[in-house]
């Protein structure tokens, strides 16, 4: 499957959603930076709370695409089978220059507040496309803490291990194709274009307003 951008894959993803939680006032909650806009659609068209969840992977030595784990924003790591040799010097440094990346992320996209508590409430997990999974289960487990009412991770794509990873991580997982054949994310979609610190912070400054006028 090729999709033409990342709303053509929310706006897929919002339809199979919706037949398990629409008007459920769900919390969606995006892996920034890419999943932003499409948490946005998925939550308005399920009629949800929107917001970040702040994980970030942890790169390689000298290949810093390269993920050989993740951290969330509380400093919880989980590490991939290729983060099991690192140099602990190096994983030490590494983590934390992530966890600073996440708390100025924090201090840039919601400023005025801290993360949405997600305990007790049905919670989708948004992200635009999984290559080894580090990332997503990381996430996942960050929200698993909080005791959520349901769990549920939403991807436009996965890796066959990815796939099989947050399997076992959520209550339930909607992503819409597999491929066998998967090198990267970004051979699925015609428009991948970058998404900015700048969007991410609009889209949740006008949620936010939104809220505000209706209240």
């Amino acid at each position: 499957m090729l999709f033409q951008n990342r709303e053509h894959a929310a706006r897929l993803l919002a339809r199979r959603l919706s037949a398990y939680y629409k008007n459920t006032k769900p919390l969606v909650l995006a892996i920034p930076r890419g999943a932003i806009r499409m948490a946005e659609i998925i939550a308005d068209t399920l009629g949800g709370e929107l917001d970040i969840l702040l994980v970030h992977k942890l790169g390689a030595p000298g290949q810093p695409e390269l993920a050989i784990g993740a951290i969330d924003e509380a400093g919880n790591v989980l590490l991939s089978v290729y983060g099991l040799d690192i140099d602990n010097g190096y994983l030490e440094a590494e983590k934390q220059a992530q966890l600073e990346i996440l708390r100025q992320r924090r201090a840039q996209y919601t400023p005025s507040r801290g993360a949405i508590d997600p305990h007790d409430r049905i919670v989708i997990v948004v992200d635009d496309g999984i290559a080894t999974g580090s990332t997503m289960t990381a996430a996942l487990r960050a929200i698993r803490r909080s005791n959520p009412k349901k769990l549920v991770g939403a991807v436009a794509v996965a890796s066959p291990t990815a796939a099989r990873a947050i399997a076992r991580e959520a209550d339930a997982i909607v992503c819409l194709t597999v491929p066998a054949d998967f090198c990267a994310v970004g051979e699925f979609f015609r428009d991948f274009s970058q998404v900015s610190d700048e969007d991410v912070i609009a889209i949740l400054q006008k949620r936010e307003a939104k809220i505000s006028a209706v209240s």
